[in-house]
């Protein structure tokens, strides 16, 4: 048993009826506990204001500034028509043919990011040497905007898809490596002591304290860089991209047709909050000790 997990062990023994639950009944546990606070319908009445303040200033009063942006009514009858008068719907077949396009960009970013990120953000949280290697050209490196680099992709790869990839894990690389260092210098001195006192290996502390200790920030910043990489995507998508959320929008721009162009965005954000709710779900799956935690601290 891990030194991070072993502090959860005793609320385990407790009885049945005090134990917390876990899995899916951790999720039911929660959002049945949710829905008994005022944040959800608090949540709904600032959507909802939101969607009045856009429909007044853009359909009922029709401003200055804002008379040539499409107004909800006008996003949603063409969203959900048969036949869309500026030619995009949930009834035509690009529209899902540019989700699964990113869709598929994202999974192999992310998945890229995860695995070069995660391993080297852990060595350079618990080696000083590694670290004293690495993160000079981390941080020289990580300020430098995307679409900086998206020359660069140009001239490296080949056709569409390649870029575009680059430049969304690259992006999610970034994140993915800081938040996991962070979480390895957060872990307390004391459990490394006690791993030592007890004659553990380096192999075993690593594997048995540092990647448990890490796992809460290595999930947030799993969490930070599927958005990082979404939004990098995007701007990749705009210049170097033949189908996608972000050509999409791009072209509906210099096609002077607005509303693809918000159905575009909007889809973009619901597609984007779906995949971050994955990550976060799978995260409390591999950390229930954490996931009892935060539930028993009623957060």
């Amino acid at each position: 048993m891990s030194a991070i997990a072993h502090e959860s062990y005793a609320a385990d023994t407790r009885p049945a009826g005090s134990r917390q639950p876990t899995g899916f009944g951790m999720v039911l546990y929660r959002a049945k506990k949710s829905f008994g606070s005022p944040t959800p319908y608090l949540m709904m009445f600032g959507i909802g204001l939101w969607l009045f303040a856009y429909w007044l200033l853009c359909e009922a009063l029709s401003l200055p500034r804002f008379e040539k942006i499409p107004g909800p009514i006008t996003i949603l009858t063409d969203w959900l028509s048969a036949s869309p008068n500026q030619g995009t719907s949930i009834y035509t077949p690009d529209y899902y043919q540019h989700i699964y396009v990113s869709c598929r960009r994202i999974l192999v970013a992310f998945l890229l990011a995860t695995a070069l990120g995660v391993p080297l953000g852990l060595l350079m949280g618990w080696s000083r040497k590694v670290k004293e290697y690495t993160f000079p050209l981390f941080e020289t490196l990580r300020p430098i905007p995307i679409m900086a680099w998206v020359p660069l992709a140009i001239l490296m790869f080949a056709g569409y898809e390649t870029p575009v990839i680059f430049l969304a894990t690259l992006a999610s690389f970034f994140a993915t490596t800081l938040n996991t260092m962070l979480g390895v210098q957060s872990i307390d001195e004391s459990y490394f002591r006690a791993a030592g006192c007890l004659g553990s290996r380096k192999r075993d502390v690593f594997w048995h304290v540092v990647v448990p200790g890490a796992m809460p920030y290595i999930f947030t910043g799993l969490q930070i860089s599927i958005g990082v990489a979404w939004f990098s995507l995007v701007a990749a998508e705009m210049v170097s991209g033949d189908y996608g959320l972000g050509y999409l929008i791009l072209s509906s721009y210099v096609n002077s047709v607005t509303v693809p162009m918000v159905i575009g965005m909007l889809t973009l954000g619901f597609v984007g909050w779906f995949s971050s709710a994955i990550v976060r779900f799978i995260g409390d799956r591999l950390m229930q000790w954490h996931v009892k935690a935060l539930a028993m601290q009623g957060r």
